[in-house]
């Protein structure tokens, strides 16, 4: 007992930094109505600043306490530019685009991080003392103790301000209806302005203040916001005592939940302790949330009507996919061996946004978990073809099912989650496979497993195969026309998909769930149905992934890789089939990212901040993407081309229609 009271002291700190974040995280929406995935990623930057001005890092060192404050003023300029160049520009679009952004805003604070400190954990030294004391015979770090008490003082500080100021009535005002808020002279973007520095403040010194007893790294900060999100979800995104409260026993319970897997009875996996287990407490805890305070979050007033990217009904299918599929296909034989496998990467990557075309673009709901059920279909793909034996395509289509499977499951158990609540809880989920489920040697396992490459009669259709193309090298072409067929036959049945019924009423489930369903649209098997046709997808991007590296590996299915590839989908236009393709160009380790390490020699951290960035603008600029832009281009000037084609065939009749009045004055025509 002693020692699960010593742990549940230490999960403290981390525990008083998860209710910080929380705060942050609730203030924002209180003010702003943005989710904001970046509140994590805030706290990384200043705990990294902080720990480069006292190392010596930029070539001098400050004191501890200079340092601190240095930080924080960076933290608040950080929040000032979020504000500014992100939100403001994005009050009238959906929540799910705001969201977007706020990950877009994670991706680049990473990847400026990565750049400018690289990406080695750091020690950062201790603000607060480092004496202990001893509490009913424990004794423990003081620290622990004083940043809960720190974190508490802060929720009370915050509490009273938006019950007894007149800043924290106007926020309220401001939320519940902005119109009536203009009216009484109040200004929303100032409001949102003061809450969001408010975030990026609390945030900033839970950052730099937790940073000795969690480390300094550039995924382990920024991911503190999903146990945080758990907090804000318990507190309904308004509670700041609960938010608090419950961020502070989310760390006590993952803490103990860690000393736990030490003893002996505890599960194990290959020896070590059962992983992923803190990652499965905050995503059961987050169902939980959601079942205590409902799944919906709390409505705001908004001034201004949200728009929605559009969905342009495909004019034409089989002429650009057969152009497409032979300019495809001669690529494979005709680029060298690196820019053919890049190719074939994009492929792939173009298949799994086609799951978030169908999953986001039509039904507009946001699921992370995409990428993880890629990752299951593959690691299942190898238990089938390698410890069952089973021949292809069989062994492919097992997989596929069985991450197919999953995904309804998951579907099914989301019905009452949607919009932005499903994006929380599938980014828990997400995690938690990542870590639990591909983590587990019985299963994955971070060194990765094999998979044999697909044969079909005695034929190799793998990257091995004999016919090597052009330049003689593997990967032979024989894959690449294989991942090439099934991308042009997912991506026509995916373009199809938006002309049927089932289509439609997806449209109208995005449009609103409650019009749709008294218009007689069963919204919860349309809802199942999407979930079940982007998850096998995905699951057949999964086992495309597995024979196309021969092997599976843990690292290239996470949860910050997921969100960077929704990123893409946004980028490239999440609502058309040729979004997809600009998102799969884009994605990790295609034809974009290749072309520029190979040509310029801009690395994969680039490649991040430029996805971070691109995500922003193309909310702010243009929200219906690439392809979206493109579209809009191209009915213009056919517009354009048919008025001009009207006006003059119109010509000679406008010119009898101006005659017509004179010749009636004529005596012959008025007798």
């Amino acid at each position: 007992m002693d020692q699960i009271l010593l742990f549940a002291v230490l999960g403290l700190g981390q525990g008083a930094l998860i209710a910080g974040i929380a705060l942050g995280v609730v203030v924002t929406y209180r003010g702003s109505g943005i989710i904001n995935l970046s509140t994590g990623a805030v706290a990384m930057a200043s705990a990294y600043i902080f720990w480069a001005l006292t190392s010596g890092f930029f070539g001098f060192t400050l004191p501890t306490a200079a340092a601190l404050v240095a930080a924080l003023v960076a933290a608040l300029a950080i929040g000032v530019l979020i504000e500014v160049a992100v939100f403001r520009p994005l009050r009238t679009v959906s929540p799910l685009a705001k969201l977007a952004a706020s990950l877009g805003i994670l991706l680049t604070l990473q990847a400026t991080v990565l750049l400018v400190f690289g990406n080695q954990p750091q020690q950062a030294p201790s603000v607060l003392p480092g004496q202990s004391v001893t509490v009913l015979g424990i004794t423990t770090p003081a620290d622990r103790f004083l940043l809960t008490g720190l974190i508490i003082m802060i929720a009370l500080a915050l509490g009273a301000l938006y019950r007894w100021s007149r800043f924290g009535l106007a926020t309220r005002a401001a939320s519940e209806n902005e119109q009536a808020a203009l009216l009484a002279g109040l200004s929303p973007n100032g409001i949102s302005l003061a809450n969001t520095l408010l975030a990026a403040g609390v945030a900033g010194l839970l950052g730099v203040l937790a940073a000795p007893i969690v480390q300094v790294d550039s995924i382990t900060l920024p991911l503190q916001v999903v146990p945080a999100l758990a907090a804000a979800l318990f507190a309904g995104f308004t509670s700041l005592w609960i938010a608090c409260t419950a961020g502070i026993l989310i760390g006590v319970l993952q803490s103990i939940v860690y000393y736990l897997s030490t003893q002996s009875w505890f599960p194990t996996d290959n020896g070590n302790a059962m992983p992923g287990l803190q990652q499965l407490l905050v995503f059961a805890l987050m169902v939980v949330a959601l079942y205590v305070r409902g799944a919906g979050l709390p409505r705001r007033g908004e001034a201004i009507d949200q728009r929605l990217p559009a969905v342009p009904l495909p004019e034409r299918l089989l002429r650009p996919a057969v152009s497409a599929a032979v300019v495809a296909a001669v690529a494979l034989v005709v680029l060298p061996f690196d820019f053919r496998q890049a190719l074939t990467n994009s492929m792939i990557g173009t298949v799994i946004v086609l799951s978030y075309v169908v999953i986001t673009g039509y039904v507009g709901q946001i699921s992370v978990m995409q990428l993880a059920l890629s990752g299951t279909a593959g690691f299942a793909l190898s238990h089938l073809a390698v410890q069952a034996r089973i021949p292809f395509p069989f062994d492919a289509l097992g997989a596929t099912l069985l991450a197919t499977l999953l995904g309804v499951a998951a579907g099914i158990s989301a019905l009452r989650v949607r919009g932005v609540s499903l994006a929380v809880v599938t980014l828990a989920a997400a995690l938690a496979m990542e870590q639990a489920l591909f983590g587990n040697t019985s299963f994955g396992g971070t060194a990765g497993v094999s998979v044999p490459p697909p044969r079909l009669f005695g034929v190799n259709l793998g990257p091995g195969a004999d016919f090597r193309g052009l330049d003689g090298n593997e990967p032979s072409p024989m894959f690449g026309f294989l991942v090439l067929a099934v991308t042009v036959g997912l991506g026509l049945y995916v373009a199809h998909l938006r002309r049927t019924g089932l289509g439609r009423r997806m449209l109208a489930v995005r449009s609103n769930e409650r019009a749709a369903a008294a218009a007689g649209v069963d919204v919860r098997a349309v809802k199942i149905a999407a979930f079940a046709i982007s998850s096998f997808i995905a699951s057949v991007a999964g086992t495309l992934y597995g024979y196309n590296f021969g092997s599976v590996s843990a690292a290239r299915f996470t949860a910050l890789a997921a969100l960077g590839l929704i990123g893409f989908a946004y980028i490239g236009g999440i609502t058309m089939v040729s979004g997809a393709v600009i998102a799969g160009l884009m994605s990790t380790e295609a034809l974009l990212p290749h072309a520029l390490d190979t040509w310029f020699g801009i690395k994969g951290t680039w490649a991040l901040l430029f996805g971070g960035v691109s995500l922003i603008v193309t909310l702010i600029a243009n929200p219906d993407g690439i392809a979206g832009a493109n579209h809009r281009r191209r009915t213009a000037k056919k517009a354009a081309r048919a008025a001009a084609q009207d006006s003059a065939s119109d010509g000679p009749r406008a010119a009898g229609k101006h005659l017509a009045p004179a010749a009636l004055d004529t005596p012959e025509v008025a007798s």
